[in-house]
């Protein structure tokens, strides 16, 4: 089945009009929406703690815990480990479950790299999934994506060798090339071996200029893992659902605008649909929970239709 996505509908702001970014590439308008959504969905002032939304150094119960978490994340993501841990889940011989039974896993865990929300996983995917579905009501690829864009941290659970949290969460990045400056707490890749390595440490590394990030080795993650567990599985969601799902993490990239000279032509289209996607898995956080229940029946009908019953993982 070939699912046919349409351009997303955003707000005209001019959209031939180029700005300038924090990198000092330039950016179309067409990828630098501001944050009001066309279908009605309002963007919070502040996320659950009262404070605003991914700010680092904003002192809160979370800070110095989010802190640690990245000190010791940047430390450890060298390519040699993203290409190991790679080679080591993309055998997916880990179990076999179901969608909806890794959703029901994630009631466990929260996730330590974020400093806007501490309520369990689950509880996230179904707020997103559910502010996309009323303001995309025909988008049902959209909706479903939203609901297991962070399966990928079913890394953490004991079945799949309980991994440290550094090395399943947080914002993810190239690797193989030079860190950049935007991605959030950077002053700690001093300490990353890759950061002294002539093979690494350049602006395109080990890369070539607009290479496609297809061909780019991310910092490993529940967003690659969720991206190799659904190519693996022959899913029939569309291409930017797993452009989404692999590249939802990637701050420094779809916000601050860095690393567009490893991109290609295909990256920029389907980068339209991250945007869309990125405000509401950011904004839609709050204490406010989803009825799992009332809902079940309509994501179960999704998982039906673009998976297969019981997945490799």
């Amino acid at each position: 089945m070939t699912v046919i996505v349409p351009e997303p509908v955003v707000e005209n702001n001019n959209l031939d009009h180029k700005e300038e970014i924090t990198n000092g590439e330039e950016v179309t308008k067409e990828e630098q929406q501001d944050l009001k959504l066309d279908g009605g969905f309002k963007v919070p002032e502040n996320n659950a703690f009262g404070h605003s939304f991914r700010d680092y150094e904003k002192e809160s119960e979370r800070k110095a815990s989010v802190e640690e978490f990245y000190r010791t994340n940047h430390i450890n993501q060298t390519y040699e480990f993203a290409i190991k841990k790679k080679e080591y889940y993309e055998k997916l011989d880990k179990t076999e479950m179901s969608i909806w039974e890794c959703c029901e896993l994630l009631n466990e865990f929260v996730d330590e790299s974020d400093p806007d929300l501490d309520e369990p996983q689950i509880e996230h995917l179904l707020q997103t999934a559910e502010a996309i579905r009323r303001d995309y009501p025909n988008e049902d690829w959209l909706h479903l994506t939203a609901l297991i864009h962070d399966l990928g941290k079913v890394l953490l659970h004991p079945a799949f060798g309980h991994q440290p949290q550094w090395s399943v969460v947080g914002d993810t990045f190239p690797l193989g090339c030079a860190f950049d400056e935007n991605i959030v707490h950077h002053q700690y890749f001093k300490e990353n071996p890759d950061n002294d390595n002539p093979l690494y440490n350049t602006k395109l590394g080990v890369y070539t200029e607009n290479c496609g990030l297809d061909k780019v080795t991310m910092s490993w993650g529940h967003d690659e893992y969720m991206y190799l567990v659904s190519k693996g599985n022959n899913t029939t969601l569309p291409p930017a659902a797993l452009f989404i799902i692999r590249f939802h993490s990637f701050y420094a990239m779809h916000r601050s605008g860095a690393y567009r000279h490893l991109m290609n032509d295909e990256d920029h289209e389907m980068l339209k649909w991250l945007h869309v996607f990125n405000k509401y898995d950011l904004y839609s956080k709050s204490k406010v929970r989803v009825n799992q229940e009332e809902v079940k029946p309509y994501y179960l009908s999704l998982i039906e239709k673009y998976f297969p019953a019981k997945l490799r993982w």
